[in-house]
């Protein structure tokens, strides 16, 4: 079955200049295997083509249920250059949020 990771996860996010970085945890330790088969770094680009522009790294936390994402060249050049007004480091983290994930039944 299909569901968003807002389900079965939450996060914490923050941004630095041109930089987001958006940490995602699972709810319950039974989710962080098909989070980890699933949301990887080109996946997560890939979800936000169009706004981040160069390289997106995973830094998976196991001990934490988790994985921390960050995201270079994201925010048009930082919160006090860019001209977008909801892309910086908290909407961005409720936008992944809304991705969706396979969870076996």
């Amino acid at each position: 079955m299909k569901v968003q990771l807002k389900d079965i996860a939450h996060g914490r996010c923050g941004d630095k200049s041109d930089t987001s970085n958006i940490c995602i945890y699972a709810r319950k330790p039974e989710y962080y295997a098909a989070m980890e088969q699933q949301l990887t770094a080109d996946r997560v680009r890939r979800h936000f083509e169009g706004l981040v522009f160069g390289d997106v790294t995973r830094y998976e936390l196991p001990q934490l249920d988790g994985f921390n994402f960050v995201m270079h060249h994201a925010l048009d050049g930082g919160a006090t250059r860019s001209l977008r007004l909801d892309t910086l480091g908290k909407c961005m983290e409720a936008a992944l949020l809304r991705m969706e994930i396979e969870l076996d039944t």
